[in-house]
């Protein structure tokens, strides 16, 4: 995996676990504010959110990144594979006409 694809993956990682953690915790407040709708939790505690998405997609990307590394996932033998599927069907589509 390129240093590139390595950000990218984890940001994606990062904006999928940051979805499933937001709710964790919340509680609607009792007496809302003026102004806030009555769902509003009184304390989403965002930044603790965030780092508890941070390490949980740093766990997520290093068993990632050693799926990649030791070839236990290999992309470019996918790709291959891919590309004969899609040769023979061009070759059944040709020989169709």
């Amino acid at each position: 995996m390129s240093f590139i694809s390595g950000i990218v993956v984890f940001f994606m990682v990062w904006w999928t676990a940051l979805f499933v953690v937001l709710p964790w915790g919340n509680r609607k407040s009792d007496a809302p504010e003026l102004g806030n709708v009555a769902s509003a939790p009184e304390k989403p505690n965002i930044w603790k959110k965030f780092l508890i998405t941070t390490l949980l997609t740093c766990v997520i990307w290093l068993i990632i990144y050693g799926l990649i590394a030791s070839n236990v996932i290999n992309f470019y033998d996918m790709a291959e594979e891919m590309a004969m599927q899609d040769a023979q069907m061009n070759s059944k589509i040709e020989d169709t006409k």
